[in-house]
């Protein structure tokens, strides 16, 4: 489902979590992030790219390696496939695989293409490494925390701001690898916000902003949420740690398990007790 369009970009969501992909319809490109979730919605991204693509080079940018985000690698054939040197380099690509397996079976769905973890044509090692195609620069910037393999995207002179699985308008954190590392993430975020022309962000989940007050409350609703998360486990204060688990959006046994794991990987870095 289209969610977002403009003149150079079109954002799809599932029905899935309100995962998103940006289709960019760049001068000398076109370029796919992260094509999700079920066949029929990878179908009409799929089709649109074919409407628009012509003789453009075709790109296909995965911003980290959750099973969601990488399930529909192999429906975009051609494709030249960019990420990070943490997503080369991933040390649980079997587990996403099966992941994936596991999802399509338990729900009896056939895709018509095969899953398998995406393999890269262009490795993004450095903060601020850029690729530049035509009269396009794309910068990317390394941001860990929900993962260690993530990456924000800036894609000049367009003022579009691929954010990966942060800022979302509903999504509180998921700390899956390090909170320390998400705070500096947060960092970052600002710091692109007050040095790019940011036009439009698009989250991984949840709807994209044109509006810069948007972009710095999104931030700032992390970033207290964070701070929050940190005081309470430094104090052992139960109470405020069930009042963050209620306020996650969509309450369920998935976001609880995230609140226990960003809880637990917190305790690992903050405090003595492991």
């Amino acid at each position: 489902m289209i969610q977002f369009q403009n003149e150079y970009m079109t954002v799809f969501q599932s029905a899935l979590y309100q995962t998103t992909c940006a289709v960019v319809d760049a001068q000398d490109f076109v370029l796919v992030v992260d094509p999700n979730w079920l066949p029929h919605e990878i179908e009409e991204i799929r089709q649109h790219v074919a409407r628009i693509q012509g003789v453009k080079e075709l790109y296909l940018l995965f911003t980290h390696g959750d099973f969601d985000h990488v399930l529909g690698y192999h429906a975009f054939p051609g494709a030249k496939v960019i990420g990070s040197k943490g997503f080369q380099d991933h040390p649980n690509k079997e587990q996403k695989v099966e992941m994936i397996q596991q999802f399509d079976n338990e729900y009896y769905i056939h895709r018509t293409y095969p899953i398998a973890f995406p393999e890269l044509d262009i490795v993004i090692k450095e903060d601020g490494q850029q690729l530049v195609l035509g009269d396009t620069t794309i910068t990317f910037y390394l941001s860990p925390g929900h993962t260690h393999d993530g990456l924000f995207t800036v894609i000049e002179p367009l003022g579009v701001w691929i954010a990966c699985d942060y800022l979302s308008d509903f999504e509180l954190p998921f700390i899956s690898h390090s909170t320390k590392a998400y705070e500096e993430t947060l960092r970052k975020a600002k710091r692109i916000l007050e040095t790019q022309a940011i036009s439009v962000l698009v989250p991984g989940h949840g709807q994209p902003t044109s509006s810069q007050l948007e972009i710095k409350r999104r931030i700032q609703l992390s970033q207290e949420y964070l701070d929050r998360l940190i005081t309470a486990v430094m104090n052992e204060d139960s109470e405020t740690m069930t009042t963050l688990e209620k306020e996650m959006a969509f309450p369920s046994d998935f976001t609880k398990q995230c609140h226990l794991e960003n809880i637990v990987i917190t305790r690992q870095e903050y405090t003595k007790r492991k």
